[in-house]
């Protein structure tokens, strides 16, 4: 048995890779912080012109009508260059929502935006996945009101919000009755908001059910593992090229036991989490009974995997981890923000002892 990234899949990814690269890596994301740009358009324009934005929207709808796998790959590839676009929500979770729960003409209408990066989709889940406070939005009388925390693609033109029944609606940015407010998080490379809902009038998904609702949840949990990834086989290069450069006693630190074998837990502990992700993806599509479980231990392993890699390498740069001018913060930093978003890592292990019949 084979598993493994078809030929297809290696090239979607050196595509990919190859773009972010060419549009200024680091360089494009310090500039999208430093000038607090609320939408990198070029780097959307571009993601969009190869078929990016639209990579799990059907053909149909002017999409590629690829996998869970194929946009897991892409989202991997994000972390990796700590892109400042939107992606998980606008390409991934707004189109899952309205590929299952939308009405033929919410398909119509949104799909094709969707796919030709004309418009972008915020996506507010954070309250089913775990109380916080009195968060949470309400459905009554075809109207929503109340607040949803931690919006994943936060400066949008549109919303999918999920209520607090497990219903999804669409709202958009500029409804009558909804305030938008941006957060401050320690990842300044993708907008996060906060929207407070008084009396908004909602264009509610008919197909929406829990069942759905949890679709989007495992497909973000996934999309996130595989964003942490991207950044932390990143943050482990960005460490072993460091340590052939620095000098101390006129030797490379990489000459140095400690620093050898700091440099080799990082891959002993990153390299199996892979064929981690990888399957947690494939079974989004092809193994339903496993896609929950599956995605809530690849996002929780990660998380922690994750959070392991961005200290270890930043202790191999020494003073140097911490400065600006090595810009290592900005994958630490995005690797903090995907470890808790949709459930930290003891939330998503809950989860998973409880889809197990382990926990009440």
């Amino acid at each position: 048995m084979e598993f493994g990234l078809s030929q297809e899949q290696v090239m979607l990814q050196a595509s990919v890779e190859r773009f972010l690269a060419e549009q200024g890596g680091l360089a494009r994301t310090r500039k999208f912080i430093g000038d607090n740009e609320v939408r990198a358009s070029d780097v959307l324009e571009g993601l969009a012109g190869l078929g990016i934005m639209g990579l799990i929207i059907p053909e149909e709808f002017g999409g590629v009508g690829l996998s869970f796998l194929d946009a897991a790959i892409v989202a991997e590839a994000m972390g990796r260059f700590v892109t400042p676009a939107p992606y998980v929500g606008t390409a991934v979770l707004a189109p899952l929502a309205l590929m299952r729960a939308g009405s033929e003409a919410q398909k119509s209408h949104w799909l094709p935006r969707l796919a030709a990066g004309e418009v972008v989709a915020g996506v507010a889940l954070s309250e089913a996945t775990g109380p916080r406070g009195d968060a949470g939005v309400t459905l009554k009388d075809g109207k929503l009101s109340g607040t949803a925390l931690f919006v994943i693609d936060y400066e949008a033109d549109i919303y999918v919000l999920a209520d607090r029944e497990g219903g999804l609606h669409l709202v958009p940015a500029n409804a009558l009755g909804l305030t938008r407010i941006a957060l401050k998080t320690i990842d300044g490379t993708r907008p996060t908001g906060e929207l407070r809902l008084d009396g908004v009038s909602a264009d509610a998904l008919p197909g929406s059910s829990p069942v759905v609702l949890r679709e989007l949840i495992d497909v973000g949990r996934v999309m996130f593992a595989a964003d942490i990834l991207g950044a932390s086989q990143d943050m482990l290069d960005q460490a072993v090229a460091y340590s052939k450069e620095r000098k101390q006693f006129e030797r490379a630190i990489a000459t140095f036991q400690a620093v050898k074998h700091m440099c080799a837990e990082m891959v002993a502990a990153l390299e199996p989490c892979r064929a981690m992700v990888w399957y947690a993806a494939h079974a989004l599509d092809a193994l339903p009974d496993e896609a929950s479980v599956t995605a809530c231990h690849a996002k929780a392993h990660l998380s922690e995997v994750g959070t392991f890699v961005a200290r270890r390498s930043t202790e191999v740069h020494g003073g140097m981890g911490f400065t600006d001018l090595v810009g290592l913060h900005y994958w630490f930093k995005r690797i903090g923000f995907d470890r808790q978003i949709l459930g930290g890592p003891q939330t998503v292990r809950e989860d998973a002892a409880r889809l197990q019949g382990f926990a009440a």
